[in-house]
This record gives C-alpha cells, structure tokens and sequence, in this order.
C-alpha cells in the first residue's frame, strides 16, 4: 500500500468512505486515509468470518465502524452466526447482503432467502441495511416490497441507470457511488448521479475494488474516496468542498450509530 495518493482534492476536507473492505496493511491504508483527509470508514463484512474482523477493527480505531451481513455469494452457507454479531455495539448496518446473479457462487433460491432473512434482522435490530445488487433489480425490488423496505438503505456501489435510481428513491433507498463513476463507459451510473436526490447521496470505494481513473489498475483504498467525491461533484456542478460535507452528513444520517467518539 503507498502513502497517500497523489490527487488534486484538498486533504483539509472532511470525508467518509461509506463501503470499503482493508486488506493486510492496514496501518498504511489508515495513514493514507488520515492524509486524504478521510476522517470515517465503514468496514464491510461479507459473511462471519469477515464480519467477525470488522467488528474486531471497529474496537481498536475510532475512525472504523463496522458492518455484519452475509453476501450473496455466501448465501449457500446460511446466517448461523450472524445475529450475534450484529448485537455487537461496533455495527452499524446489516450487510452487505443481496442479489448477485452475474456471477451465481450461491443458488438463486438460498440468496433470495438469506437477502430476506437479513432484511428481517435489520427490522428487528432497527438497523440501516446494505445491499448488493448485480443483474438481479426487479428481484431485489420485489423482495424489498414483499419484505418491507428499513427506513435507511443503502444501494452500495450504485451500478444501475436512471430508472433503478429512481426505482431506489422511490423507497427512500441511499445511492452510493464508488470509482465506477469515473468510467467513460459508465454513462448510466454517471445519469444516477445527476438525478440522485441531495439527501439521498452517499459515495464510497470499495476498496480494494473499483479503483477511480488515474488509478485504475492498482488496488483501490479509502484514500481515494476524495477521488470519487471530486468526480460526483463535476457531474453535479457543485463545488467539491459541497460535496465532502453533503456526503459527510448523510452518512451520519444513513448511519444512525456511526462512531460517536469521531467529531460531528
């Protein structure tokens, strides 16, 4: 992992990375971040065992916080586990959890289920819920509706169009966009951004997925989530500095229980 990235958004901003996933030199990706000027991460958990590591990196940084959720590609192996995980003070959401049908690692069937079971987890622990959602939107739809969609939820890593977004602000539903929005191939998440409701608004990295042009081809890290906010605002026609506080505040409101010991 290198110090932090070269990039041309001021690093006196204030910023969280909304969905982001550490690798192994963790101190060196928290030093970049400090020096970015990303003050919050939320870390991701994608089945116990990495829930289980969030949570364990939430207790020993303030700027962490962590999620439990089992992803759809874990689906197969169920939710043993996981309601006690999220009990835990350090989670702040259910999730990630979903549909992914491009790649199908479990059976359509036990992700539909276990995308259910944690939208009920998330009702019962009044949790926000993070969703993954790859070529399976009208399924993702109507399990929300048949299910109950929870008062804050997040499209993590926004991959639809126009109508998806509008189909997800129609349930209230948070978009977060990540690298992809600095993809010229990515007309469509780029129309997303534009017609994203302000309050409504959330970016993130995935790292260490997805990284933004100039830095595509290396491993991504929450350094470069000023990257992402730099590019929303060129599609929105706001002042960056606009953008690091919008995003910043909506995070706060997305995530009820995010870190109470980081500065408001």
């Amino acid at each position: 992992m290198t110090a932090h990235p070269n990039h041309s958004v001021s690093p006196s901003l204030r910023w969280v990375d909304n969905h982001c996933h550490f690798g192994d030199d963790l101190d060196a990706s928290l030093a970049a971040a400090a020096s970015a000027g990303v003050e919050r991460m939320i870390d991701v958990g994608c089945d116990v065992a990495t829930s289980t590591a969030c949570i364990e990196r939430a207790r020993t940084y303030d700027q962490i916080s962590a999620t439990a959720g089992i992803h759809p590609h874990e689906a197969q192996h169920g939710i043993a586990g996981l309601r006690e995980l999220i009990e835990t003070q350090q989670v702040v959401a259910v999730g990630e959890c979903g549909l992914d049908f491009h790649y199908d690692h479990s059976p359509r069937k036990a992700q539909a289920d276990v995308f259910a079971a944690q939208i009920g987890l998330a009702h019962e622990f009044k949790l926000p819920l993070v969703i993954h959602t790859r070529e399976a939107w009208t399924e993702t739809f109507d399990i929300l509706d048949r299910e109950g969609t929870p008062d804050r939820t997040i499209f993590h890593c926004f991959t639809g169009g126009p109508d998806e977004a509008s189909q997800c602000l129609e349930r209230d539903g948070f978009l977060s966009f990540s690298g992809i929005v600095t993809f010229k191939s990515a007309t469509d998440v780029q129309q997303a951004v534009k017609l994203c409701r302000a309050d409504r608004l959330l970016i993130e990295t995935d790292s260490p997925y997805l990284a933004p042009v100039p830095h595509r081809g290396r491993p991504n890290q929450p350094a470069l989530v000023p990257v992402v906010g730099s590019a929303v605002a060129k599609l929105r026609s706001m002042p960056v500095s606009d953008v690091a506080m919008l995003t910043w505040n909506n995070a706060e409101q997305a995530y009820p229980r995010l870190n109470p010991s980081m500065p408001g």
